[in-house]
């Protein structure tokens, strides 16, 4: 059936996948509310991540709207949501366009960051930049071969928290590394989701995810993994003492935690589309009681 075309506004706004802006939202947040408890830091750097990381996300996901349509991945046995160039509500230019855009913007906030964190955050924004294209486009795109799950790990994760931290800090924490680990196995765990759903299009379109390379019970197990990684993580930091007390608070979020293995286990199909906005809301409510947990 064929969706019935937005506004221009809205075909933009649908087009920078809002659901899963919060993936790039909440390491950014949790890292400044622990560098923040620690006395660290001001408002101005944490900011500055903060637009950062929306705009490197908003540009990753306008590349991967453009180069999926071209390599025919978006086709009209989609199960997922309609994206907006193979939908003709946006051109190629334009979402090309907007793409550009948005990792300039993101470089030119860079220019701000590296000036307060130093070069080892011009390494990571550049390096973050060039994964943002290369993600699904470009001669060797990550998603394609089966390396998109650990692109997301290291950088909606880790890159987010640690580069965050180290901006307000000057160092890297092993709070930080861990926070970092966690949300990022939440975030990979989105994906795992989309590439369940997606994997037989995906394997017509030569798109060699872990879940086209290995099945879909692997993949299953894969976001069950993931999901228990990011509460025995903080549990484990907790108990050695590297990370607050507070944190702990994550506990209160199993029931979703647990909700959303199950029902990923259980589903497939377009059956799924509605866990891909539950895992970021999971992701959402953990890294919530990270930052509050921070200044318990």
């Amino acid at each position: 059936m064929p969706t019935m075309k937005p506004s221009a506004l809205r075909a933009w706004l649908l087009a920078t996948r809002p659901k899963t802006l919060l993936a790039g939202a909440v390491p950014v947040i949790v890292a400044a509310s622990l560098a923040s408890s620690e006395g660290h830091g001001t408002l101005w750097p944490a900011c500055a991540a903060l637009v950062g990381s929306l705009l490197i996300q908003i540009g990753t996901n306008l590349v991967n709207d453009l180069a999926d349509f071209k390599r025919g991945v978006d086709g009209p046995d989609r199960l997922g949501p309609a994206r907006a160039t193979s939908e003709g509500w946006l051109s190629i230019r334009q979402v090309g366009a907007g793409a550009a855009l948005c990792l300039g913007l993101a470089a030119l906030i860079g220019v701000y960051i590296i000036a307060v964190g130093g070069w080892p955050l011009a390494v990571l924004g550049l390096v973050s930049l060039v994964c943002a294209v290369a993600y699904t486009a470009g001669p060797f795109p990550l998603a394609y071969v089966g390396l998109g799950d650990l692109f997301v790990l290291l950088f909606f994760g880790l890159g987010a928290v640690c580069g965050t931290y180290y901006l307000m800090c000057h160092q890297v924490s092993l709070a930080a590394v861990t926070a970092g680990l966690s949300l990022g196995a939440l975030a990979t765990a989105i994906i795992v989701v989309n590439n369940l759903r997606d994997r037989v299009g995906d394997a017509k379109a030569d798109k060699r995810t872990l879940a086209v390379r290995f099945g879909p019970q692997v993949a299953r197990w894969e976001y069950a993994f993931l999901v228990v990684l990011a509460y025995a993580s903080v549990v484990l930091a907790v108990a050695v003492a590297w990370a607050p007390v507070g944190w702990l608070l994550c506990l209160t979020t199993c029931p979703l935690a647990y909700r959303e293995v199950k029902a990923v286990w259980r589903k497939d199909g377009a059956a799924l589309n509605p866990h891909l906005g539950r895992t970021a809301a999971l992701e959402t409510a953990f890294g919530a009681t990270l930052a509050l947990g921070s200044f318990a």
